[in-house]
């Protein structure tokens, strides 16, 4: 009997790649061995025409297109959570919709698990051509400085695009939690998983909505996520500055006792006290970091809040 493939798509003001992508899917359905496809594209409040797109879509194909449009922005984690809890497929598949994901690697994903027993099939990119130098340099960054932090691996390059089994999806829709960075989620539930390398894709249209500074946030969240190592640097960092002052003080009494008192040096003194003032700041920063994350985790909200569902 044929298995059926359900495809999560997120979606962000992607009114010109979505007919795009339904088109390339469409076109390599014949390569996955009598498959039937499902589509869950997940508009992300977006603020162009993409949820006007995907209603045109869903009346043109009833059977295969459907999708579920939030009250507001929730971000791109909660709308992956929200297309995998709809998802009825025995494989469900997470692609974004502006096809730098190859949907041609889905037969070999499907031939990964079906011949070869793996779990998971994903992706991961070999390069990052196109890319800005800035941007490439702070990615290889982060995934250096979190896999030695962190006891959950998290691989260089590797994209949200995989194909997995009922099992696997099942164990990440078990971790219901608030705060959510699916590339550390993947990755703690285990799994026999494979990854397929492929050359770095321009979109095919429009805009990223990824800009550096979301970037950026995105993988602090994630640091946060899946360690500790920050707090216990923070520690660190205070003990050492205790230290320090204590140094400071008995140089202050040595001196006094040998040279007397004197006005001399409050310039350093002050850089000093602005240093460890600065220091205890970013201990605290990193502190508020997880603080916040009990506190989102505590209120309880939920995760998304659909608007309109079909």
């Amino acid at each position: 009997m044929a298995k059926k493939i359900s495809l999560v798509v997120p979606c962000f003001n992607e009114e010109k790649t979505i007919p795009l992508f339904y088109a390339a899917l469409q076109a390599v359905k014949p390569q996955l061995r009598g498959a039937e496809l499902e589509y869950w594209f997940i508009n992300d409040g977006s603020h162009d025409t993409t949820l006007d797109v995907l209603r045109e879509l869903q009346i043109k194909d009833p059977q295969q297109v459907h999708y579920i449009s939030f009250s507001r922005n929730f971000g791109k984690e909660a709308a992956l959570y929200a297309g995998l809890q709809a998802a009825t497929g025995d494989y469900v598949a997470v692609m974004d919709a502006d096809l730098q994901d190859p949907p041609e690697q889905l037969a070999e994903m499907l031939a990964g698990i079906e011949d070869e027993g793996y779990d998971v099939v994903g992706t991961r990119r070999v390069n990052r051509a196109g890319e800005p130098a800035i941007r490439s340099f702070f990615a290889n960054t982060f995934y250096r400085f979190i896999n030695k932090i962190s006891s959950t691996p998290i691989v260089n390059g590797a994209r949200d695009f995989r194909l997995m089994t009922r099992q696997v999806v099942d164990a990440v829709l078990s971790m219901n939690e608030y705060n959510r960075f699916s590339k550390g989620l993947l990755s703690w539930v285990g799994f026999n998983t494979k990854y397929l390398s492929y050359e770095n894709r321009d979109r095919v249209a429009g805009q990223t909505s990824w800009s550096f500074w979301k970037l950026l946030r995105y993988s602090i969240d994630g640091i946060i996520d899946f360690s500790d190592v920050p707090l216990v640097l923070a520690s660190f960092v205070g003990f050492a500055s205790f230290l320090v002052s204590l140094a400071g003080i008995a140089f202050v009494i040595i001196r006094k006792i040998i040279y007397g008192g004197s006005v001399t040096g409050w310039a350093s003194m002050v850089s000093i006290m602005l240093m460890i003032g600065g220091l205890q700041l970013l201990c605290l920063g990193i502190l508020g970091k997880y603080i916040g994350g009990i506190y989102l985790e505590a209120k309880k909200r939920p995760i998304y809040i659909v608007k309109e569902k079909k």
